[in-house]
């Protein structure tokens, strides 16, 4: 599902979205009547906020980013085209910056500048933006989404980097003019000096002036209350291990890869990448350094790919879970873009069993036919939930099912302020009942495993006791001897991993079998 763009205080746990548009005139505040939290500070306290605004007015032809003539600020550039297509054109920050970094010629420390002042920027975009509401002379809403992109941008610079403050300021305004905001240079040089009076914690410490204790992680780790509140209730711990966990989120991750089984030994893509083997998973290799793991010939020569470790593992949970029975058919069912099924269909062939691949979307279709290309896979296309079963059933399901993607919020820097509490109903509904398609679709005594990159209680636990509630033909199967080399994981029979305990994506896997 698409995530919904969305705006947010991050001090409020249950904000109220609002969806607002760019302004016309960076140097003129709009005529709308609308209150300032600067002039109201007892209402900017309180978390009921303009909020956050990722994605503006789109443009009809959106004009290029214009080249700026010191190549010293190359990467100021990179980051603020990235902080512009995310905002204006709805894109994702990881198929974006390798594009820039690409077209840039940005390589070692620029593309290493680049990427950190584009994703640290979107990052932190909540509580940067309530810095700013106390420094500009207007709403953030009444300003040009490109304008407030540069002084996110400058902001992210003076607080969280080590960038000298003469530095900061006088490349954003460089940047303003460069590309083509000349009348908000001085106002971005003006507001910028106003954030750079504070240093981080004591712009922290003003503006969590009353909040609550969860209110506070949210704004010093730039989480929205929600999100904060999630964690919180998912991990059951105390704050130091709810603090871990928003902190790991802005760790820079490192690069999962897979090798595939049958077509590359682990230890040579060791070798080759010149990474280091994965503690869980017998074909991750992690590269701490980063690098462009599309440069591999492994790669390449589609021996391996780029996967993270936590979604190894959900998909060889799944095949490695004992079954009475046949042990021939498999199914992928929500398939699309193909990790998950090149991974079940190397160890299928390996096993003599057939994978059969279901993805709603032709376009992912395809991305699974490349992924799975050389692999004997069955590809369907359409809504799954309108499926028959047929006379045998399938032996093993995997079902990745859509989520709000909270446990990959390290990968995707923007999604946190993307997604809301007001996406969970749907997404909620659509996993019961993709669970109950995978539930029909399997034959009697085979084995379902539900997998979400989310520790969200309600599209996890929740949602399994749920459907064991109202389902006595189905029992849940202790998955704990699929990630019995994984620690922290024996606590219950359903599975959560965490980035700051595993090093991966927070996914959760849950097995279950139909009795009848």
């Amino acid at each position: 599902m698409a995530e919904k763009p969305t705006g947010r205080n991050p001090n409020d746990p249950n904000p109220r979205e609002r969806r607002q548009g760019s302004r016309s005139d960076p140097a003129r505040s709009s005529q709308s009547g609308r209150r300032s939290n600067r002039s109201d500070p007892a209402r900017a306290r309180s978390g009921r906020s303009q909020g956050i605004r990722l994605t503006g007015a789109r443009p009809v032809d959106p004009q290029p980013l214009r080249a700026v003539p010191d190549a010293a600020d190359a990467p100021r550039a990179a980051a603020f085209a990235v902080l512009q297509a995310v905002s204006e054109q709805d894109a994702y920050a990881n198929l974006v910056l390798p594009r820039q970094l690409s077209e840039a010629g940005l390589t070692g420390r620029d593309a290493a500048l680049a990427t950190e002042l584009g994703y640290g920027t979107l990052r932190a975009t909540g509580t940067l933006d309530e810095v700013l509401r106390r420094c500009a002379s207007r709403d953030l809403a009444d300003i040009e989404i490109a304008v407030l992109n540069l002084l996110r941008l400058g902001a992210y610079q003076l607080l969280r980097t080590r960038i000298p403050t003469h530095a900061a300021v006088a490349t954003t305004v460089d940047l303003a003019r460069a590309t083509g905001n000349v009348r908000a240079a001085g106002f971005v040089n003006a507001v910028l000096r106003k954030v750079s009076a504070r240093d981080f914690d004591s712009w922290c410490d003003e503006i969590a002036e009353g909040a609550s204790p969860l209110g506070r992680l949210a704004l010093r780790y730039s989480h929205p209350g929600w999100i904060v509140a999630a964690f919180a209730e998912a991990l059951g711990a105390d704050e130091s291990e709810l603090t871990e966990a928003l902190a790991a989120d802005d760790e820079r991750p490192e690069t999962h890869l897979v090798g595939w089984p049958g077509r590359i030994e682990r230890a040579e893509l060791v070798v080759e990448s010149g990474g280091e083997p994965g503690p869980y998973s017998p074909y991750a290799v992690r590269l701490s350094s980063g690098g462009e793991p599309g440069a591999l010939a492994a790669i390449q020569q589609h021996r391996a790919g780029v996967q993270d470790e936590g979604s190894q593992l959900c998909a060889v949970a799944l095949t490695e879970l004992p079954l009475t029975g046949p042990d021939e058919r498999w199914l992928d069912l929500c398939a699309g873009p193909g990790g998950k099924a090149a991974l079940l269909a190397a160890l299928a062939a390996d096993r003599g069993a057939k994978l059969t691949a279901q993805e709603l979307h032709p376009h992912r279709a395809e991305l699974i036919a490349r992924a799975t290309e050389g692999w004997d896979v069955e590809i369907l296309v359409g809504d799954s939930r309108k499926r028959e079963p047929d006379d045998r059933g399938y032996d093993r399901v995997l079902l990745d099912a859509p989520c709000t993607g909270l446990g990959a919020l390290r990968r995707r820097p923007e999604a946190r302020w993307r997604r809301s509490p007001a996406d969970l109903p749907e997404l909620r509904s659509l996993q019961a009942d993709l669970l109950a398609t995978a539930l029909r679709l399997v034959r009697p005594g085979g084995l379902v495993g539900y997998a979400t990159c989310s520790p969200h209680l309600a599209e996890t636990r929740h949602q399994i006791e749920r459907l064991l509630a109202d389902n006595s033909d189905v029992e849940l199967v202790d998955a704990r001897p699929a990630f019995a080399q994984v620690p922290g994981t024996d606590g219950s029979a359903m599975v959560q991993l965490w980035p700051h305990r595993h090093g991966t994506d927070a996914m959760f896997f849950a097995a279950l079998r139909r009795t009848r």
